[in-house]
């Protein structure tokens, strides 16, 4: 093993290796109660409960006094500056009475004086921020919603109107937030809706602001649409496609992933789910998809009702499609969610394409030489402002510090032979930098964004022969366990390695044996309880909930059974606003081709809707596509529209009776027979 890469502030490093790096979430059954005292919670260890945070927990959450400056409030001040109204307990509901966001869960933070020993302070102060929800005034003309949902919603003002930047992840949330709009402004006559890139928590919620026909028509150019008085919606150019690929392609995989990430397994309590960073949680309402009617293709400046923009195109940030936007009128400069008042992923836990880190810090500087000398205020898609061009300099490179820094020190390391794993346990921040409130590490962590670097950059080989083709992780842990012989020792071991406060080590050999053998109890209680101590420390949020839903499920086994929706794969709204050639690539990603490979097919595809025409063939199983082709010799051919075949695939029969079939019915029946439902329940914490 080699040295430590930094062999000064290695105290320090050790500290925040341990104090703020790891985390879990709390929570043994689904009915929790977040008003439970501490003393409620049964201390045993090897027994399936909860457990309270240990004395190494104690002290390494205590530490995080020392290390960080508690007295500065600036973050507060901003949080709470320009406050119209606040409710007094926020809880959503859907037409059915379902909770589908609640900052009241979160109430507890407000009882306390100082963060309970099962908290990271770091953690529970980002936490407290988050619960400030209501309408707030960025400066006159431009306002927030902030906290009815993950994101905000931000009302800006034009000659006669108001465009609205990003509308939520969920129709109930934006339907809450347009109500308390007009409750202060009266009706809010949208001029346009502004997506400021492909994640659903930005688009999700239109259909509670508009309608579907209030939209412009996009076949018109921009002036038509703007003429017409209907919506015109602008998104950057890539949002469709990446918007839809990102819930489609693995969206089901995402999904399960993401009850790990957000902690939609887990009730909010000072054992259980805090804040992200990035806002309190996952809504869990009902989600929309109103493709744009004009796309920005490069920086351009749009006038809308007598408002003008100036667009700043970001791609590869923290999406690929996204961009800021500066307005002149008020000296404002959005920020998308290239800066967030928090660390965030160049690697979301729930997967995702790597982020370019690089790029990232580059259009954050990009924005400050473009705009920097004329703004403000910032304002972006999650969290608060911040106003003062001095404030505003420092806020923007100090994010684009932080990104590059990530970058440029894992690519430095990378040329001195370290592993990924070595750069990630041994790099910190610079001092200065580790101390700035608004990138302290409560969504993305300096660890996970250091390893996606490295896979950015070296793939996910480390080099090292003996990983080129590792044993399954039941094989290894099987034969791992023949080699140790005893597992009561093992585990007689771990248990006083427990005692020491060596959390992780903990989890690691537990795992393995959970993973030899699922049926050992004790194993899976030890391994618990180490994911949750490490989740009680942790700073970020996203960590804290992956450690303390590990914990829960290996408790309590695999849960989301119990949870009565899931997280992933996308709305038919969602599906049918794929292209044909995305359609073509779902088919194939949901075909078992083993079971097809002597099943072979030819099809011409006329899709009526998208005026366009596919070959499709089999062979051994793989779907090939070839576009704007046909040939006389295929088996069939099938005029249909996306929404036809997308009904088909999920087994309605009827949709066939909408479609023009000439040939071999059968051969295109084969086209879908292969597809086998995703499995939205796969294990993760056990075999």
């Amino acid at each position: 093993m080699k040295k430590n890469i930094k062999k000064t502030g290695v105290a320090m490093m050790l500290v925040l290796v341990t104090a703020m790096l790891l985390s879990a979430c709390g929570g043994v059954t689904l009915t929790y109660n977040t008003q439970e005292s501490e003393e409620s919670i049964s201390s045993p260890v090897l027994t399936p409960d909860q457990k309270e945070a240990t004395d190494y927990t104690r002290a390494a959450n205590e530490s995080v006094y020392e290390m960080l400056d508690f007295e500065d409030e600036s973050e507060k001040e901003n949080a709470l500056r320009g406050l119209i109204e606040a409710p007094e307990s926020l809880v959503i509901t859907d037409e059915n009475g379902n909770v589908v966001w609640s900052v009241a869960d979160y109430s507890f933070v407000n009882e306390l004086e100082k963060a309970p020993d099962s908290v990271n302070p770091s953690l529970w102060r980002n936490t407290l921020y988050n619960s400030y929800a209501g309408l707030f005034e960025v400066c006159e003309g431009i306002y927030q919603v902030r906290g009815y949902d993950m994101a905000n919603a931000t009302f800006i003002r034009t000659d006669n109107g108001w465009i609205v930047f990003d509308v939520l992840m969920c129709t109930e949330d934006m339907e809450a937030a347009k109500a308390l709009m007009e409750k202060h402004f009266g009706t809010i006559d949208v001029k346009a809706v502004l997506y400021s890139h492909s994640h659903v928590d930005h688009y999700g919620g239109v259909y509670g602001l508009i309608d579907k026909e209030d939209a412009a028509d996009g076949s018109l150019s921009l002036e038509e649409q703007l003429e017409s008085g209907k919506v015109v919606v602008i998104a950057p150019e890539g949002f469709l496609e990446h918007a839809v690929a990102e819930n489609i392609y693995a969206g089901t995989a995402m999904g399960r992933r993401a009850q790990y990430q957000y902690g939609t397994l887990l009730k909010a309590g000072i054992h259980g789910k805090m804040a992200m960073g990035i806002g309190l949680g996952q809504a869990l309402g009902s989600r929309g998809l109103l493709p744009p009617t004009y796309t920005v293709k490069e920086n351009e400046t749009i006038t809308i009702d007598g408002l003008e923009i100036q667009f700043q195109l970001t791609p590869g940030t923290e999406a690929p499609a996204e961009m800021n936007a500066y307005f002149p009128k008020y000296r404002g400069l959005w920020v998308a969610e290239n800066c967030t008042g928090t660390m965030h992923n160049l690697y979301t836990l729930r997967g995702a394409e790597v982020r370019n880190a690089a790029d990232w810090a580059r259009y954050i500087l990009e924005a400050e030489a473009l705009f920097g000398d004329k703004t403000d205020v910032t304002f972006q898609s999650h969290n608060w402002p911040h106003w003062g061009t001095e404030n505003i300099k420092d806020y923007l490179e100090n994010t684009a510090a932080v990104y590059k820094y990530i970058n440029d020190q894992t690519l430095h390391y990378i040329n001195l032979g370290y592993t990924a794993a070595e750069i990630s346990n041994s790099l910190v921040l610079p001092e200065k930098l580790n101390r700035v409130w608004y990138m302290r590490q409560y969504y993305g962590t300096l660890s996970h964004n250091i390893k996606a670097v490295y896979q950015k950059y070296m793939g996910w080989y480390d080099a090292n022969p003996v990983n080129l083709n590792p044993l399954s992780p039941e094989d290894y842990a099987s034969k791992l366990v023949e080699y140790l012989g005893d597992t009561d020792k093992v585990l007689s071991l771990a248990k006083e390695d427990y005692e020491k406060g060596e959390y992780q080590w903990v989890a690691q050999i537990t795992k393995e044996l959970v993973f030899a053998d699922p049926t050992n109890q004790e194993a899976r209680n030890l391994c618990a309880d180490a994911l949750e101590q490490l989740g009680y420390q942790a700073e970020s949020g996203t960590w804290r909930n992956a450690y303390l839903v590990g914990a829960l499920e290996l408790r309590n086994g695999n849960q989301t059974d119990k949870i009565g929706y899931f997280t992933g794969g996308a709305t038919i709204e969602t599906r049918s606003a794929m292209t044909p050639d995305m359609i073509l690539d779902y088919i194939d990603i949901g075909t078992d081709a083993l079971a097809a490979q002597d099943d072979d097919i030819s099809l011409n595809l006329r899709f009526t809707d998208h005026g366009s025409d596919y070959y499709v063939v089999r062979r051994s199983g793989v779907l090939l596509t070839y576009p704007d082709r046909t040939e006389d010799d295929a088996d069939c051919t099938v005029s249909l529209t996306v929404v036809d075949i997308l009904s088909l695939a999920g087994g309605d029969t009827a949709a066939l009776d909408n479609m023009k079939i000439d040939g071999d019915r059968e051969a295109f029946l084969s086209l879908l027979k292969y597809m086998g439902a995703p499995k939205q329940t796969f294990n993760i914490i056990e075999p």
